[in-house]
């Protein structure tokens, strides 16, 4: 099937490409930002320009496309919500939606997506207290039930030129490198956490990986159309949810967040954190949809494990995996592919062949600072792959793969870098936001080296 998803680069888009790719599906990203796309996206991700936020699009890029998954869309986290703010919101989702259906409808039949999943958010349902919302509840008021109310009528005119349409209405998403969970576990780690407001509001949640298997359902399952509530079968009240993850993280959760202080702090936002959503995915479940985490705490116990932040980049070169394998293992051309501010330089090797168990020492500069680190190769498959990891460094841990994969002339280099920071939560907390900018920023520069060399 070839999908076109908008939204591609965010937290749960770059996961949905990863498993349509996987499931052998042909992925095209619509974006704003082309070149950011191709250096976030998979090789096989073709980063095609879009935006529709200016009320039109293209319908060129839709065509001979056989579903669109549309979950572009201002985060609502992003601030204090001000006037400028609530109108991006408003505007990213309603106007962009009716700009996608627009260019959809005004494509021969024959040339149309059979299929729309778009994106929507519990937030329709307002602030309902215990009551129990299955995807039969009317909508609530308040302005994200607002905002919501007008995106599902923007999504639902697809249906009127034929398109079978569908709405996952997503709840609070639980991942690792992003969504709420991110944010709330540096202070938990410390112990800082605590319940918001009075803890009695329902939280309706939903694991990554649960929410990403429910699009693909919706996209290939021809019986499935309407609303779907994108949550997990159980929902817990605000402070169960901060007991849960107190648990699993070891800590105590003492610290609570009063109400008015959250309002003052962040005015009418704050409602995103207050309001009560008891919301249960009934239709879902008669889909016979199987969610791999119903409870909270084993999705919180996968999510929170390891202290560990998770990379992956990929990049197309024109030359063969046995011309660039001997460019990549020498060190001396590490220092070709990272940015004058690292000043890395290479003092030596531990053999004089590079292979499993070889140990190289650099010296390097972070933010002033001299540093001496030494790698380990640990895993050696000449013109395939190769796996070095930090014996001695900045880092706590840090764990690198390079793979070379022969793709239509050429090779998919792929890196994927596994890394700690020291001092476990206190590090992150303090530090963990600036190394996340300095390791992007390192590979980013090492792409367009590596596009200038091969390319």
């Amino acid at each position: 099937m070839r999908v076109a998803v908008t939204g591609a680069t965010g937290f749960i888009g770059r996961r949905f490409v990863r498993r349509l790719l996987a499931e052998g599906h042909t992925v095209v990203g619509l974006t704003r930002d082309v070149a950011h796309a191709s250096a976030v996206l998979p090789v096989r991700c073709r980063a095609v320009r879009w935006d529709p936020t200016g009320g039109t699009a293209d319908p060129a890029a839709l065509r001979d496309i056989d579903a669109v998954v549309h979950l572009a869309g201002e985060s609502v986290a992003g601030g204090r919500w001000t006037a400028t703010r609530k109108r991006a919101i408003r505007d990213s989702r309603v106007i962009g939606t009716r700009a996608l259906v627009t260019a959809l409808g005004r494509l021969a039949e024959h040339e149309r997506p059979r299929v729309l999943v778009g994106a929507s958010a519990i937030g329709i349902y307002g602030d309902r207290d215990d009551e129990e919302l299955d995807e039969d509840a009317p909508p609530g008021h308040g302005f994200l039930a607002d905002v919501c109310a007008e995106w599902e009528a923007a999504t639902r005119a697809a249906a009127e030129v034929g398109i079978r349409t569908t709405i996952v209405r997503i709840g609070i998403v639980l991942g690792r490198d992003g969504g709420a969970l991110r944010s709330m576990l540096p202070p938990f780690r410390l112990g800082a956490g605590g319940r918001l407001g009075g803890g009695r509001q329902w939280m309706s949640w939903i694991h990554v990986d649960d929410l990403v298997e429910l699009f693909v359902r919706a996209l290939t399952d021809e019986r499935v159309a309407g609303v779907l509530n994108g949550v997990a079968p159980r929902p817990v009240t605000n402070a169960e949810f901060t007991r849960t993850l107190a648990d699993v993280l070891g800590r105590p959760a003492i610290i609570p967040a009063p109400a008015f202080a959250l309002r003052l702090a962040l005015g009418e936002m704050s409602a995103i954190l207050l309001a009560s959503q008891r919301v249960v995915p009934r239709a879902v479940l008669r889909l016979d949809v199987r969610f791999r985490y119903r409870e909270l705490a084993p999705a919180l116990a996968d999510l929170c494990r390891e202290h560990v932040e998770e990379l992956e980049f990929e990049q197309w070169v024109p030359r063969t995996p046995a011309e660039l394998f001997p460019f990549f293992c020498d060190p001396r051309n590490l220092e070709k592919l990272t940015p004058p501010f690292v000043h890395l330089r290479v003092l030596g090797m531990s053999t004089r062949d590079i292979g499993a168990g070889t140990r190289i020492d650099y010296r390097l500069w972070l933010h002033g600072l001299p540093v001496r680190w030494q790698s380990r190769i640990d895993e050696w498959e000449p013109d395939r792959r190769f796996v070095d990891s930090q014996t001695r460094g900045p880092y706590a841990s840090w764990h690198h793969t390079h793979t070379f994969e022969a793709l239509e002339d050429g090779t998919v280099l792929r890196d994927q870098v596994r890394y700690a920071v020291r001092l476990g939560a206190l590090g992150a907390l303090i530090a963990g936001g600036r190394v996340a900018r300095d390791v992007q920023e390192i590979f980013l520069f090492r792409r367009r080296k590596i596009d200038e060399l091969f390319h």
